[in-house]
């Protein structure tokens, strides 16, 4: 079957793949597992130096790089080259605290014991469309720092960006091997996960994607890590800087063209302010500039696929019918391309559908409530707990928000944004495990408890 790459701006074929057929798979899963025989035994100190040398291939190519996500996924090249530098900045934090992290650990007991960290193997990672980098990266600089060995199987919507991806990595000194793009078909992904040289899988994606990978694994006893949907709450009440709040949440809402499961999607906003910050939202959501993601001046570009924009114009017109209303947009825009007007919706009641499923496009659900508790209970009143982002200068209130949001991370008076050097996942149907920082790097290590009987030699990896 052939894999395509089109142009979200207006349709077009770019390129077409053949997916890889079963003899090709079974060739790239035995050198996987080759590579992973020697690849951890390469000092940490070398492969820190490939992967710093890939980060400054991220930064001196980026204007090379950068459109080539644009033109698969419709991000703004602004974006784009934004989102190559924040790669970059992976991989370097990896590069500098990788030994750090993986250092044994001395246990104090009547022995001499200590826990040491191995990798696990080869990683199967199945990775998203709407950042077709920085969703790789953030699995690819700690596996490999670590010693595992990666294969990528991408959205078949960004197949240039997956190839782009290992090539940069082969360029960078890794061993061949070490991280192997796949350009296969969703059917094909049981087979490379049952596979026993496969030892792991990490999956970013939605709700039924990530219920079949884990259900797999779970049969196969293999780890996964899974990060799936978001329905982040915007909570902003009265004591809040307003303008900054305002302002934030307009970004917060249209990162990547609508398409981030850390977006902010539901904005509770405290009916003592309510009014003033619908109006002037609504007035950024406005003058948001649509067009040619490939011009500097563009604020949103098309949604990356014609199935997303129609799933997206259905959930706004059963909202509709469920009774709320439109305060703006709320349709296709008509001509090439996949464009959604910016959307606010008010009034949506909680026995709709759409209250809650994750909004995966430029529109936003407004809820007016009058009390902290009515706030944080429609926040909560959601399957998914990703992040949440929280608008308040009152330090009781603040405590409260962080103890009592369900989501794996709170942003009091800022965006919710992913960073190396913080934990990064969710609860609920957000899924579970941890991408990122220590804690990320380890999900893919075998906490290996160590015991002598004194005296014993000292630690090392």
């Amino acid at each position: 079957m052939a894999i395509q790459s089109i142009n979200p701006a207006n349709g077009k074929l770019l390129r077409t793949f053949d997916a890889l057929t079963e003899e090709v798979i079974a060739e790239k899963l035995t050198l996987a597992a080759e590579t992973f025989r020697t690849f951890p035994s390469i000092p940490l100190e070398h492969r820190a130096l490939c992967m710093n040398k890939l980060a400054s291939l991220l930064e001196q190519e980026t204007d090379e790089i950068a459109p080539t996500l644009t033109l698969e996924m419709g991000k703004p090249i602004h974006a784009a080259r934004q989102e190559v530098a924040k790669c970059a900045t992976a991989c370097r934090y990896y590069a500098e605290n990788a030994a750090r992290i993986l250092a044994s650990e001395p246990i104090p007991t009547e022995n001499a014991s200590y826990v040491r960290w191995d990798p696990l193997g080869v990683i199967l990672a199945i990775m998203p469309w709407n950042f077709p980098f920085w969703q790789v990266f953030r699995f690819l600089s700690p596996a490999l720092m670590a010693g595992n060995v990666g294969l990528l199987k991408h959205s078949p919507n960004v197949p240039q960006c997956a190839l782009l991806i290992e090539s940069l990595v082969r360029r960078a000194g890794f061993p061949r091997g070490s991280f192997q793009t796949l350009l296969i078909e969703t059917a094909q992904v049981e087979r490379v996960l049952s596979d026993p040289r496969v030892a792991a899988v990490t999956l970013t994606g939605s709700v039924p994607a990530g219920q079949a990978v884990g259900a797999q694994a779970g049969r196969l006893i293999k780890k996964s890590v899974l990060e799936l949907g978001g329905s982040d709450p915007f909570l902003v009440l009265p004591s809040c800087d307003l303008d900054a709040a305002i302002e934030t949440a307009v970004r917060a809402r249209l990162i990547n063209n609508g398409q981030s499961c850390i977006a902010a999607k539901r904005f509770i906003v405290h009916e003592s302010i309510y009014d003033a910050f619908a109006s002037r939202f609504v007035a950024g959501m406005e003058a948001m500039k649509i067009g040619d993601p490939m011009k500097e001046d563009t604020d949103i570009g098309p949604l990356s696929t014609a199935k997303i924009a129609e799933t997206l114009e259905a959930q706004v017109n059963s909202a509709v019918k469920d009774g709320a209303r439109i305060l703006t947009g709320g349709q296709r825009m008509l001509g090439d391309g996949n464009y959604f007007e910016p959307t606010v919706l008010v009034d949506v009641p909680s026995t709709s559908a759409v209250y809650r499923e994750e909004l995966f496009g430029p529109v936003a659900m407004l809820f007016k409530v009058s009390t902290l508790d009515e706030a944080i209970a429609i926040a909560n009143d959601t399957p998914f707990g990703l992040g949440a982002s929280a608008w308040t200068r009152d330090p009781a209130e603040q405590q409260r928000l962080v103890a009592e949001l369900q989501c794996g991370s709170v942003f009091i008076n800022a965006m919710v944004a992913s960073d190396p050097r913080l934990p990064f996942g969710g609860i609920k149907q957000s899924g579970y495990g941890r991408e990122l920082s220590a804690a990320g790097m380890r999900e893919f290590l075998n906490a290996k408890t160590v015991v002598f009987a004194s005296p014993a030699p000292n630690p090392s990896r």
